[in-house]
């Protein structure tokens, strides 16, 4: 994280929330959304270039 991140603590000084740059919140979410993706397809099978090119073209 940058440096300008700044932290919300509570009344005995806790960080209890962080607040971000919304450019750095957006990576965030997006390498959140590309890992649940990367789960979800884990199982599937793979296919070579070939037939990848014939799908394609």
């Amino acid at each position: 994280m940058g440096a300008a991140e700044q932290y919300v603590v509570d009344e005995k000084g806790n960080k209890v929330a962080i607040i971000l740059p919304l450019t750095e919140y957006q990576h965030l979410k997006d390498d959140l959304h590309d890992l649940a993706m990367v789960a979800e397809r884990r199982d599937e099978d793979t296919m070579s270039l070939a037939e990848l090119k014939k799908h394609v073209l």
